[in-house]
């Protein structure tokens, strides 16, 4: 899988956690929504509003009330045609994939022996996708796009174009913030 397909050219990712910054990014440009915020009564509107707009949809199941994390959950968002999905949970990252769903693993760096656990748990699961969160530890981009074989988003804090710009140059694919003025930025 390439992050170029997923991402249609374009280099950030909408981080959507309310129903008005759902509403910006159906209308901004971005390729893509990562929905924070969502629940069994409500994300099979979000996925065919996003469908509508062009989007692609990654629902992020920590975060999603009422759908069990587990393979029943993600056999239900692949049968509402979900995109893909985004988890902290590598049990999720296998079952996810064998269904055809895009799998985006994120990761909380905070000090070197995460680095070395979530190396190690993306050898195993084998995501599509990784976000090394928070998304301005440039150095740490680096040091995971130079380690592994799968695409590096960059997420978390990134507010100004300089540190999208200096994630990029670190090697992440993309990025995904929360901050409206970034998602025109190419």
């Amino acid at each position: 899988m390439s992050d170029k397909t997923v991402f249609d050219g374009r280099r950030v990712a909408a981080a959507v956690r309310t129903e008005e910054d759902f509403t910006a990014a159906l209308k901004s440009g971005v390729p893509v929504i990562f929905m924070q915020y969502s629940s069994i009564l409500t994300v099979e509107a979000l996925i065919r509003r996003s469908h509508d707009a062009g989007k692609k949809i990654f629902i992020h199941m920590d975060f999603t009330d009422g759908i069990g994390k587990d393979r029943a959950g993600l056999e239900f968002l692949k049968k509402l045609d979900a995109d893909g999905i985004l988890t902290t949970k590598t049990s999720m990252i296998r079952p996810a994939r064998e269904l055809g769903l895009l799998t985006v693993q994120r990761f909380f760096i905070v000090d070197s022996h995460s680095v070395d656990t979530a190396v190690e748990a993306i050898r195993i699961a084998k995501p599509d996708m990784v976000e090394i969160m928070p998304g301005v530890v440039v150095k740490k981009i680096r040091e995971f796009a130079e380690k592994v074989n799968t695409p590096i988003l960059a997420g978390g804090l990134l507010e100004e174009k300089g540190e999208v710009d200096a994630a990029l140059s670190a090697g992440a694919a993309a990025v995904s913030t929360a901050c409206r003025t970034l998602w025109e930025y190419q």
